[in-house]
């Protein structure tokens, strides 16, 4: 029978214990620690944060919808004012967009300088007004 002389190894905790089942990782002031997506659901529930983004979404929104009405107003209708719908108003500028492009393979280069400048003096008089 052999005696070996090395010592028993010395108990050392682990470096993270792990929590007894049914208790939580107790923080500061004993308060349970909130996983990040508690915090952020308690953050969005507060008065100020949903005020903040009620305000942000109207903004958003209201963009959005001057966008769609300077793109309603470059597009040719008959009548004129007619009420489109936000993807009437989408594909009918495809359309529209497609037909130009068209209409530009079809013009020589002389024809599009001359609509180019006959444009720009459209705009120019638009702006001036």
């Amino acid at each position: 029978m052999m005696l070996t002389s090395e010592p028993a190894a010395p108990a050392v905790p682990p470096a993270h214990p792990e929590p007894a089942p049914g208790a939580g990782a107790a923080g500061p002031a004993g308060k349970e620690a909130l996983s990040r997506e508690e915090r952020r659901r308690r953050r969005r529930a507060t008065a100020k944060y949903r005020t903040a983004h009620a305000t942000r979404e109207r903004v958003r929104v209201e963009a959005f919808n001057a966008a769609f009405g300077e793109l309603r107003r470059l597009l040719p209708t008959l009548p004129p004012d007619k009420k489109l719908s936000k993807i009437e108003i989408l594909r009918l500028a495809i359309c529209y967009i497609s037909y130009l492009n068209h209409v530009l393979d079809k013009l020589s280069k002389i024809e599009i300088l001359r609509l180019a400048i006959c444009y720009i003096s459209y705009l120019n008089h638009v702006l001036d007004v």
